[in-house]
């Protein structure tokens, strides 16, 4: 049977090599190119951040190919990683049952989790390695009741040289990417194109006949008995519309907003971002130096990366954003997300005060770099895996089917759905 998946991050990777081992002839189409690092050192560009001329957020692509955004609306932009590994290669490293909405769908991945975290064995990064200010809002959260926790992460602490930039690629490997899933595929069988972003699915009744892809060479019609989209909730509802198949205007992206503040030596950059975080009602506080804000948010300019603090909100917004065929997307903060995001920027204060970091405390860029929700799973489709109105051999492996905004690291719940989509998928087959 030929398989094509389309896209290699947290779900695509794993869809991949699962469909692979299950003895199928894979094709993963990755509309981004080979993965790197980004080369540069970040303080390199102090001279020109402070003088005001990195220009916008959109100046990193030119710095960083693999990290794309765009603005959703005046004051959100969104970030996706657009290469091989997809998003895993610029997130964190971070991994949490993020589970919001899958009770009231009826979804349980106890299952799928438990056999990740066995294969990916999460650890937390060393607490003596800390930074100083790091351990002190640590206390500080624990005193004012936060309940603060290290989070979990996929690496390998004694390979990190903790230069706190996951976000722009690992440079040493200690930190996992979807990647090796790509790799375990490779090594399997099989073949990956690079690239390649897919138009459109061809759909004959109600049947996938493949895609529609248009390479450097050209437009091209790839067959196959079995379509898999995977390309996050953006790429996925992309190639969906424009070829004029369901889609709901519910894109989530799991906003960030994280409050500057400053203290003399922090040194933020030398631990990797968000060693622990606090859960409340629908977001999260944790430690983390917003490079997109550091480079590119006029307030944030007078502050340099030595002294530079960060406290992130990471908060679980409404869903409502829209994706067209042309991958614009329109999305835009509501009056319910403002309110939560200014009763959270609250408590990042509280927690920045306490540890003695210094105001003023200065709102970075508003972005957002988990996608989902846009092809939804109701109740009804939970045996299947598969939403109703599309083909019966196309399915979808990634955080569009999560019906809304979580407010948590996502990775390890979008490779759970991925896994448990090619179960349904292989238990099905002949």
């Amino acid at each position: 049977m030929r398989a094509i998946v389309v896209g290699s991050g947290a779900g695509g990777g794993l869809a991949a090599r699962e469909l692979t081992k299950a003895g199928m002839d894979v094709l993963v189409l990755e509309a981004g190119p080979e993965f790197r690092p980004m080369s540069r050192r970040v303080t390199l560009t102090e001279p020109l951040r402070r003088a005001g001329v990195m220009g916008t957020e959109r100046t990193i692509r030119r710095l960083f190919p693999a990290m794309w955004t765009a603005r959703s609306s005046d004051e959100l932009v969104l970030v996706r990683g657009i290469a091989t590994g997809g998003t895993t290669t610029i997130a964190c490293g971070n991994l949490a049952r993020a589970t919001g909405g899958l009770d009231e769908i009826g979804l349980d991945l106890t299952r799928e989790f438990e056999e990740l975290e066995a294969e990916l064995h999460p650890i937390t990064f060393p607490r003596d390695r800390w930074r100083p200010t790091t351990e002190a809002m640590f206390q500080a959260a624990e005193s004012l009741g936060y309940d603060p926790a290290p989070t979990p992460k996929a690496m390998n602490a004694v390979r990190c040289v903790a230069c706190g930039l996951c976000e722009i690629g690992c440079g040493s490997g200690a930190k996992w990417d979807a990647r090796r899933w790509l790799n375990q595929a490779k090594l399997a069988g099989a073949e990956v194109r690079l690239e390649t972003p897919v138009e459109r699915v061809l759909v004959e009744g109600d049947r996938a006949t493949g895609v529609l892809v248009r390479a450097k060479q050209g437009a091209e019609t790839i067959k196959a008995d079995l379509v898999v989209l995977a390309a996050g909730g953006i790429g996925t509802a992309q190639i969906l519309r424009a070829s004029s198949l369901p889609v709901q205007d519910k894109l989530w992206t799991d906003i960030v907003l994280t409050i500057g503040g400053k203290k003399k030596g922090a040194e933020m950059l030398s631990e990797p971002p968000m060693v622990w975080y606090t859960k409340h009602d629908r977001f999260i506080l944790s430690p983390y130096l917003d490079i997109l804000s550091h480079w590119f948010h006029q307030p944030w300019r007078k502050v340099g990366l030595r002294d530079r603090v960060g406290v992130m909100v990471k908060l679980g917004e409404e869903a409502n954003g829209v994706v067209e065929a042309d991958g614009t997307v329109r999305k835009e903060l509501t009056s319910t997300d403002h309110d939560k995001l200014a009763a959270a920027t609250e408590l990042a204060k509280r927690v920045m005060l306490d540890a003695d970091v210094e105001g003023p405390f200065v709102p970075g860029m508003l972005n957002g770099g988990h996608h989902g929700g846009t092809v939804p799973l109701h109740r009804d489709e939970i045996e299947s895996m598969h939403p109703s109105g599309l083909p019966d051999n196309l399915y979808v492996a990634d955080l569009s089917l999560l019906p809304r905004s979580q407010g948590l690291p996502t990775i390890l719940t979008a490779s759970a759905l991925a896994m448990r989509v090619v179960r349904t998928i292989t238990n099905r087959e002949p």
